[in-house]
Formats: C-alpha cells, sequence, structure tokens
C-alpha cells in the first residue's frame, strides 16, 4: 500500500468513525446471526422440554452425525446441537456483507452528496488506487465484525450448549466458512456496492443490488442446509472460493471501467 492509498485510507476510516449509523444493518445482521441458532438448539428444547435427539425433525442431523469425526466424543444432544450451530455459520457471512455494502456505498454516494468527491477526482491519484482505498476501508469493518462475531459465536457456545460442542466450530471447515469464504463473500459484494454507486445517488440503491445479487444467494444456501439438500464439505466451499475469486476479479475489472473520472466530474451534480 503506497502512501497515497494508506493516506486515502485512514481519511475513509475517519469518515465512516463520524458516521456509525452506516453500520446499522450489519450490527442488526449480526445479532439475529447470532441469536437464532441459540433459539432453535437450547432454547427452544428447554421451553418444550423435547431433546434434540428425540425429535424427529432432526433425522437429517442423525444421519449426519454417524459420518462426521467431529461428532464422535459427543453425546447425542450435543452432535445435534453442533450440527444447528455449524449450519447457521453461514449466516455470520451475512454480516460481513451487509458491512462492507452499507460503508462502500457510504463511502462513494455520501461524497458525492458532500460534493467532496469531485475534489478528489481532479488529484493524481489513480483510479485504481482511489477504488483500493475505498475497497480497503470498507472491507475492514466487515473483516472486524465477522472475527468478533465468530468469537463470540464460540463462546456462548461454550457457555450454554452441552460440553464439547464449541470444539466442533473449530474445525477446518467451519474455519474456512468464516474466514475464507466470508471475507470473499465481503469483497465481492462491496465491489458490486462500488459498481452500483457510480451509476446511483442514494445508498439504499447500491446496497440493494448487492443484496439482490448476494445475499439472496447465501439465504438460499442456508435453508438448503438446513432441509438436507446439501452439506457444505470441503470440496463445496473450495468450489465456492474458487466461484468467489472470479466473480471478484471480473467485478473489479467492471468497477474501474465504470469508475470513469471525466464522465464523474461531468454528469455527478
Amino acid at each position: 500500500m503506497n502512501g497515497r492509498v494508506r493516506a486515502l485510507w485512514a481519511k475513509e476510516i475517519a469518515d465512516l468513525r463520524l458516521n456509525p449509523g452506516v453500520f446499522g444493518p450489519a450490527l442488526l445482521t449480526a445479532t439475529i446471526s447470532l441469536l437464532l441458532p441459540f433459539f432453535v438448539a437450547v432454547i427452544v428444547p428447554y421451553a418444550t422440554g423435547e431433546r434434540l435427539a428425540d425429535s424427529g425433525d432432526f433425522s437429517v442431523a442423525a444421519e449426519l452425525l454417524r459420518t462426521q469425526p467431529w461428532t464422535r466424543d459427543l453425546d447425542p444432544e450435543g452432535a445435534v446441537q453442533a450440527f444447528i450451530f455449524q449450519q447457521f455459520l453461514v449466516l455470520l457471512v451475512l454480516s460481513p456483507v451487509a458491512a462492507s455494502m452499507s460503508s462502500a456505498a457510504f463511502s462513494i454516494i455520501g461524497e458525492k452528496q458532500a460534493r467532496t468527491l469531485e475534489p478528489l477526482l481532479a488529484t493524481p491519484l489513480k483510479t485504481s488506487e482511489l477504488l483500493a482505498a475505498k475497497v480497503i476501508s470498507a472491507a475492514v469493518p466487515g473483516i472486524l465484525l465477522t472475527t468478533g462475531c465468530f468469537v463470540l459465536y464460540v463462546l456462548l457456545i461454550a457457555a450454554v450448549a452441552e460440553p464439547g460442542v464449541w470444539l466442533a466450530m473449530l474445525t477446518a471447515r467451519s474455519l474456512g466458512l468464516v474466514f475464507i469464504v466470508g471475507p470473499l463473500a465481503s469483497l465481492l459484494g462491496l465491489q458490486m456496492a462500488v459498481c452500483a454507486s457510480s451509476r446511483v445517488n442514494d445508498p439504499r440503491s447500491a446496497q440493494q443490488v448487492g443484496a439482490i445479487v448476494l445475499i439472496v444467494p447465501v439465504g438460499v444456501l442456508q435453508v438448503a442446509q438446513l432441509i438436507g439438500g446439501i452439506v457444505l464439505n470441503a470440496p463445496i466451499l473450495l468450489g465456492i472460493s474458487v466461484v468467489l475469486v472470479a466473480g471478484n476479479l471480473l467485478v473489479l475489472r467492471t468497477a474501474i471501467s465504470l469508475f470513469d473520472r471525466e464522465s464523474i466530474l461531468i454528469r455527478w451534480k
């Protein structure tokens, strides 16, 4: 990162710190992501008095338990809890995506509305340097949010779930989903927001593009897991990662081409 990018990155971070409301959607998503699995795996069984291992609703989980090495040391109830907490890890991917899209949209459209983008575009900064600073500043909050959510998730599981269930969150599959697929999805989401921000003047419109293109497929993937239609094993996660890398490269080229400086200076008034 050269000096110009570092300086612009520091400015972007300072702007985001002065506008904490931009992280509202991400914090809401993170809260839901954390609470929902505990409601299903801990609160409902406690309230109804029916153990998860005795419920016919988790027959798919019972079949899966026989093939997964991370359940061998768990009792049936703990194994089903581990299955549920693993499935809901996909929701943690939504938190960095929401953070990235909202902060990226604010970074560009906020400057358009404040009339501070035009002077910035008139500087010697290259388009690639400008986008790099905005992308990095938007990605950092998402990555930090993912890390914080995951640490809190594991601590809460250790506190309220069956003994040993929290160790199932530290498998290669879980860590790869949170720290590889999550950041790649976050990067793709924020680059989509950058592309949309180059053509619209409303941050919500830019975020909606990312929501339709990226968050909806993640939601479909979550539902497919819960009904047993798909199991996110290592080969599938690797394939998803490859697709996300290719998508990031494609969207990056698109973002650079859409971010035409002369056109922006003329039309964005």
